[in-house]
């Protein structure tokens, strides 16, 4: 099953791709996804927790004490609709396709290893990337596909960290996490408390990305066909909003499923565990501030 890379789920000109860590030389032609940085993820949950003995111990490498959502859909289900409407909640929602839009531009690695890769026919006249042609090279051809997600992942992936670190020490109770592949690369569903799937039914997402991106019946079924199909991701998913139907009824299951997350427990141990080290890393900062002026 083919898909698309983050930050060109959907039409290709309204996407921008996403930057890179690995250098240039790391990288060859049609190679596959690099694997997520496990490490850096894992040591966000190894914080110590007390035991029923009363000693501290490390909490273990499991994601569910941070609490995190994830958020996924397919081309024309109506995510953003969802996304709207949980960000008027005020839910801490970081978005890949926003974040790809943002790491990718001139001057930065991503850009460079793009450039050398695809050639400077894919550059607009200011310099920056001309998002349609590069989104047409990589819909046509599997294997550069593979190589743009190669360069740009990495990069999304470790900014991604640095925002979930950041909501969760402002006290949110739960982060949702926007990635259009998060089934087709399951590779960070591990990570997730929850995953949420913004489905619609098949006719209506061919209907809509017609509509949407003005394409001709064929056009849309090749897009779509370029995803894992929304009836397999339903089956993934621990939660799914049905946004077949109209704009009320999709905002009545939003507020449904919020209300169940902020009712989760999963959360306190989380704010107990960073309560305690922040308190504890003050007292001992006073303590030597103390000694040092006495």
């Amino acid at each position: 099953m083919r898909a698309a890379p983050i930050g060109w789920e959907g039409d290709a000109a309204s996407h921008q791709p996403i930057g890179a860590r690995d250098t240039a030389a790391r990288l060859k032609p049609g190679r596959g996804l690099l694997k997520p940085n496990t490490r850096s993820v894992n040591r966000l949950c190894q914080a110590p927790v007390r035991a029923e003995d009363g000693s501290w111990r490390r909490a273990g490498c499991s994601m569910s004490t941070m609490f995190l959502v994830g958020l996924s859909g397919g081309i024309a289900s109506g995510k953003s609709t969802v996304v709207a409407v949980l960000r008027e909640l005020g839910c801490a929602v970081i978005d890949a396709d926003v974040i790809a839009r943002e790491v990718v531009q001139p001057h930065f690695k991503a850009y460079r290893q793009i450039v050398h890769y695809f050639g400077t026919e894919i550059l607009l006249e200011n310099g920056e990337i001309n998002r349609e042609a590069l989104g047409n090279i990589i819909f046509s051809h599997p294997e550069k596909r593979q190589l743009l997600n190669s360069i740009t992942h990495p990069e999304i992936q470790k900014e991604m960290l640095k925002q979930i670190w950041k909501y969760f020490v402002l006290g949110y109770r739960y982060v949702i996490l926007d990635i259009p592949l998060l089934f087709e690369t399951n590779r960070l569903t591990k990570f997730m408390k929850y995953t949420v799937l913004v489905y619609c039914d098949p006719p209506t997402q061919l209907s809509r990305l017609m509509k949407r991106n003005r394409l001709s019946q064929a056009e849309a079924e090749a897009r779509i066909a370029s995803q894992l199909p929304l009836d397999e991701k339903r089956k993934l998913a621990s939660h799914v909003i049905d946004n077949s139907g109209d704009r009320e009824s999709t905002r009545r299951q939003v507020l449904k499923l919020h209300a169940r997350l902020e009712d989760s427990l999963d959360f306190l141990w989380a704010r107990l565990v960073v309560g305690t080290v922040v308190a504890g890393l003050g007292g001992l900062v006073y303590l030597l501030l103390r000694r040092f002026i006495s």
